[in-house]
Parts: C-alpha cells; structure tokens; sequence
C-alpha cells in the first residue's frame, strides 16, 4: 500500500501527525529543552535533567518499537513493516555525527527542539534554524554533484 494511498484511506492520519508534533513541542516546553541556556548546562555537566527527558523518550520509543516490531504490523507511512533498520557505521555516518554535535553544541539546541524553542518566544534561534536548512541544502548539493560526476550525468 502506498503512502500516498494511506493518506487518502485514513483521513485522521496527517491531523495525528500534526498532534503528536504539539504534544512533542510541549514536553520540550515543559521540560525546559526548548531553553538552549538548559541545554548547554546539560553539555557542560553542570544540569543532567536532559539526561532524564532524553532516557524517558528512548524508554518510550524502545518499548514502542519493540512491541510494533512484534506485531507484525507495518507501519502507516510507508507500508512497511516494523524492522530493526541496520545502518553501518561507515565515514558518512562519522562526518555527520560530528557536525550535527558540533551544530548542537554551538547553537545549544537539536533540530527538533529549535522548532518548539520558537514556540516559546526564542526569535534568536531562527539564526540556527536557518543554518540547518542551508546545511542540508549544501550537504544535498554537494551529494548530487559528487554523483553527476561519478556517473557522468545529472542524478535524479
């Protein structure tokens, strides 16, 4: 089943999506990690309340998993079933890991949490969210062109 099929069968499914994404921001609120200042504190050690938000959120997201996993079901976007997905830890993988670490060291926030610090009234952070999108507007450009060149013609 296409994704674009599921969309048409489940018409709640994109209405679900965008209320998981409030609940989100306000856990992010709400735990004060929307604050870049809290995030920082958690990086220099001197506040690990981080640590409790970000270990209730994987016990959650494990247990979830784990169950769909199980299930047999598959899952409402793609069609596919829920699998353990097996990346290698290749130098792509290394190089990425480190920038987005030194992005979020920098600004003081993960992606995620930019977003909901704006809810908050962070205008400052959009200097940050502006730096991610024309991040991974280079990292895609730079990709395409190492493929063109690669295969000598334009990648779709």
């Amino acid at each position: 089943m296409s994704a674009q099929k599921d969309h048409e069968q489940h018409p709640l499914f994109l209405p679900l999506i965008f209320v998981g994404g409030l609940i989100f921001g306000a856990g992010l609120a709400m735990s004060q990690m929307a604050r870049p200042e809290v995030v920082l504190a958690f990086l220099q050690f001197s506040d690990l309340g981080l640590l409790f938000v970000m270990g209730g959120a994987a016990a959650v997201v494990g247990t979830t998993i784990f169950v769909a996993s199980q299930s047999g079901r598959s899952a409402p976007l793609t069609g596919k079933r829920y699998a353990r997905r097996l990346k290698s830890m290749d130098r792509n993988v290394m190089y990425g890991g480190t920038i987005f670490g030194v992005g979020w060291g920098l600004s003081g926030i993960c992606p995620g949490a930019a977003y909901a610090s704006l809810g908050i009234g962070n205008a400052a952070i959009l200097y940050g969210i502006v730096g991610m999108f024309i991040g991974a507007y280079l990292q895609g450009y730079l990709r395409e062109a190492k493929a063109e060149s690669m295969s000598g013609q334009p990648a779709d």
